[in-house]
């Protein structure tokens, strides 16, 4: 009996801490703060755990290889990652520069990671990260089509990227930021229509 009393002050004590440490403003939530070594290694694991176990549940992959596959991934790799991960020969944005914690390579991820891996994360996010849930907008075929594209980044030097780019029709920002659509045909030569002019003064009456 003694000890049962001794476990639930132990819990009302650990609650009060708790709510203490919560409510005393102490904890800085600024994202220009690094975070201690050994709590970003304990993120990190919980993170990877976290990963590996939900995405053990997916079925396997399914072939990654088709040209027309990797194509589509790279329109959207353009449109929704480049921004914060940047590209080869591409910078992060400031947006990206402005994440904590710091947004990955992906083409070191692509290199290292399971394709079923990259799926979960692109399709579900992670949160406090900035990584957002692609799978709110995005069919899994889709993100499939993004994961196809990812393996094959970590080959792809900054001219080959431009080159895909350019096949695909899409023109990026030099700065990592949203890619921009070709103009259409004449835009640029088509002569702007002139406004109308200043009204004419009233007449005497």
């Amino acid at each position: 009996m003694r000890s049962i009393r001794i476990l639930i002050a132990l819990i009302v004590l650990l609650a009060v801490v708790g709510a203490g440490f919560a409510y005393s403003g102490i904890f800085d939530v600024s994202a220009a703060v690094a975070e201690p070594h050994w709590r970003a290694r304990l993120f990190e694991t919980v993170k990877d755990r976290s990963i590996d176990r939900r995405a053990a549940e997916l079925p396997a992959a399914p072939p990654l290889g088709d040209p027309q596959l990797v194509r589509t991934g790279l329109v959207h790799f353009s449109e929704m990652c480049v921004v914060c991960h940047g590209a080869p020969g591409v910078p992060k944005s400031e947006i990206g520069m402005g994440l904590n914690p710091d947004p990955p390579d992906l083409a070191h991820e692509g290199a290292e990671q399971a394709p079923v891996r990259l799926f979960w994360v692109v399709k579900n996010g992670i949160k406090m990260t900035g990584m957002p849930a692609f799978g709110k907008t995005h069919t899994d075929e889709q993100i499939w089509s993004m994961v196809a594209f990812l393996k094959q980044l970590p080959k792809l030097s900054p001219q080959q990227y431009e080159a895909m780019l350019k096949e695909a029709g899409v023109r990026p920002s030099p700065h990592g930021g949203e890619p921009e659509a070709p103009p259409a045909p004449g835009d640029a030569a088509a002569p702007r229509k002139p406004g109308p002019g200043p009204a004419p003064a009233p007449g005497p009456h």
